[in-house]
């Protein structure tokens, strides 16, 4: 993998995400995800995503006072969606990667289209002693075979109407574990190779570059504008995606 066309690729694709996530606060792993896909296997982009995934969420994870008290709540969550990506990624190892495409652009449009309607969830109430593994197990799946965890993962989350600062930090400890659960699960599958790690190390400089890029423009442009034109845009790559893969074929 470590020919010239794919750094370059791999340089473009981090700083791209990075300037979307810097600019509306989210979209990182979607972008990274959607344009590698094109040019390499599901599974190969999940891999380079991994570093990146981790390094970007640390701060976001560990700056609040909130860190023991989400732990305390998260924790059946968290373990959950573990064992959910433990189970994605194995049942992604021996996928077809047409199936894997098809899979991501599903969830592109489901979640591109939940973004831009931005219906509110009802809080689990309750019921979130089942509902939160429930919803991190099934994200957790998904997340294994696709880097996707928005669905039902993060929607859940939301849901739990946390006070803003609390709700980001919450975001912060869920990728942390996700991603690190993810890194070592891939090379527990052999998924994980030498190149993968060297590329993702390589993504580590665009994708903060993107970050200050994007966050320097935030006050430029129009945030609400933005994440219409790239929601918008995203509904129409996860059709393609899924015609692609012959899914509708």
């Amino acid at each position: 993998m470590l020919d010239a066309v794919t750094i370059a690729m791999v340089i473009a694709t981090f700083f791209i995400g990075g300037f979307v996530k810097g600019t509306i606060g989210l979209g990182l792993p979607v972008v990274v995800l959607v344009i590698l896909a094109q040019v390499v296997s599901v599974a190969d982009a999940i891999a380079v995503f991994v570093i990146p995934g981790v390094v970007s969420n640390i701060w976001q994870a560990t700056n609040g006072p909130w860190l023991k008290p989400l732990l305390r709540r998260l924790w059946p969550f968290l373990a959950a969606a573990v064992v959910g990506i433990v189970t994605g990624v194995s049942i992604l190892a021996g996928a077809q990667s047409e199936n894997m495409v098809a899979l991501l652009g599903i969830l592109l449009v489901f979640y591109s289209l939940y973004s831009l309607l931005a219906p509110r969830l009802p809080a689990p109430g309750r019921h979130e002693a089942w509902m939160a593994p429930t919803a991190s197990g099934s994200a957790g799946v998904l997340f294994g075979m696709t880097g996707i965890f928005i669905v039902p993962g993060i929607l859940y989350l939301e849901a739990l109407r946390l006070p803003r600062d609390q709700f980001v930090q919450a975001l912060g400890i869920t990728f942390i574990t996700l991603t690190s659960t993810m890194t070592l699960t891939l090379a527990g599958f052999d998924l994980l190779t030498r190149d993968h790690v060297i590329l993702s190390l390589i993504a580590l400089g665009p994708v903060f570059a993107g970050l200050w890029t994007g966050r320097k423009l935030r006050h430029r442009i129009s945030e609400s504008g933005f994440r219409k034109v790239f929601f918008v845009a995203l509904v129409f790559v996860g059709l393609h995606m899924i015609y692609r893969s012959g899914a509708l074929i």
